[in-house]
């Protein structure tokens, strides 16, 4: 019976540390910086860890082109790629923060906050 309470104890502990940790993990997302791009490069998106668009750059010779419908497929493709990786840069940044704790629940309350790998993509 004490052995139980003791792992209860334990897990609570753990629980007590994420919690104090969770308000500055958020912050730190904000520095977070990853890019998507498309078509080699002629389009660049910057985003934040919290999957917040930065920046969004277009190479002149895209916009002389004149084809609007691949310049709107290029700008989702990028900004596609740059919320997957700071979905993947977060759920990294939370594994380091947790430190292999072994938290029941973890994987799906990071998945309900957008955070880490998706499904479908």
């Amino acid at each position: 019976m004490f052995d139980k309470l003791s792992g209860l104890a334990s897990m609570m502990k753990q629980a007590k540390e994420l919690q104090s940790k969770m308000g500055s993990f958020q912050d730190s997302l904000k520095e977070v910086v990853v890019t998507g791009e498309a078509g080699g490069g002629m389009v660049k998106v910057t985003a934040n860890g919290q999957q917040t668009v930065l920046t969004c750059e277009i190479e002149p010779a895209v916009m002389e082109s004149g084809d609007r419908e691949m310049l709107e497929d290029l700008v989702v493709s990028a900004v596609n790629q740059a919320l997957d990786n700071a979905r993947q840069a977060a759920a990294e940044k939370m594994a380091e923060m947790t430190g292999g704790m072994n938290i029941p629940g973890l994987q799906d309350a990071m998945a309900n906050m957008g955070l880490g790998p998706q499904g479908t993509s």
